[in-house]
């Protein structure tokens, strides 16, 4: 502490008081006691002011020589009050305390004991470490619950067009086997075409068509047409191997029953 003292400009402890040397009464200032070389140094000044009247004249130069030899405790240290604390994390040493400048919780910056500002920042770096725990799980919690998502829309996708397959699998099966009872059907149609037109040609080979013919005239057998066969024991075929007694130059139709054997081939036609 600085403290500047003039003749007509003196401090002195509360109940002190004198006069300049030009005859001017100095004022008492009221206050509390400082360090003792502070009060010794205005006594000695008050004294000199006084024009070296005697220590003992006064009645507080007792209370200034007991002070001064009486222990102070030592007063709680405060912040500097005269500098600013604009710049995070500088220092300042203050009635020999370490003051940092600190953010503190409502985002303004003080003055605070170095032990108080370790407080307040490892308070706010062991926060800072839970809400960044709190986010990296947080992160990891949504990245799994994503990847769930995805995996579950996957295995959705998948289902579908896994059910999508089956049902097109199930579909060409049934088309394939609409188709074979088609082709089926159609063979069986077929066949049974082919046995109706083998049965036709069986019966027309068995029974052939006979044209139509008229009928013989009176002593013709009426079992043959186109020629008369006449009414005999036996009928042979002119120019064959035949004995007769009657012959017959063809062609003749049977008609009816072939009686003289004429068609040998079964043609329907003899004598050919």
């Amino acid at each position: 502490m600085n403290t500047r003292f003039g003749r007509n400009d003196i401090r002195f402890p509360d109940g002190m008081s004198c006069q300049s040397a030009d005859g001017k009464r100095l004022s008492p200032v009221s206050g509390r006691l400082g360090k003792t070389a502070v009060m010794a140094s205005a006594t000695l000044l008050a004294l000199t002011a006084c024009g070296g009247q005697a220590a003992a004249s006064f009645p507080a130069a007792s209370a200034f020589r007991s002070a001064s030899e009486t222990p102070t405790a030592s007063p709680t240290a405060t912040a500097p009050a005269t500098i600013s604390c604009t710049t995070e994390d500088s220092s300042e040493i203050h009635q020999q305390t370490v003051f940092i400048c600190t953010k503190a919780d409502d985002g303004k910056l003080l003055w605070m004991e170095q032990s108080a500002s370790k407080r307040v920042k490892d308070a706010r770096a062991a926060a800072a470490s839970l809400a960044l725990k709190a986010a990296a799980a947080k992160a990891a919690s949504d990245a799994a619950a994503k990847e769930a998502e995805a995996k579950a829309a996957q295995e959705q996708v998948a289902a579908e067009s896994a059910r999508q397959q089956a049902a097109a699998a199930e579909a060409a099966r049934k088309q394939a086997a609409a188709a074979e009872a088609a082709r089926k059907q159609a063979a069986a149609a077929e066949a049974a075409r082919k046995q109706a037109a083998a049965a036709v040609a069986a019966a027309k080979v068995q029974t052939p068509v006979r044209p139509f013919v008229p009928a013989a005239p009176s002593g013709c057998d009426r079992n043959y047409s186109g020629a008369c066969v006449p009414i005999a024991s036996d009928v042979d075929c002119a120019g064959g191997s035949g004995n007769g007694p009657a012959y017959v130059r063809g062609p003749v139709t049977v008609v009816g029953s072939d009686i003289y054997g004429l068609d040998r081939n079964g043609d329907g036609v003899g004598c050919e």
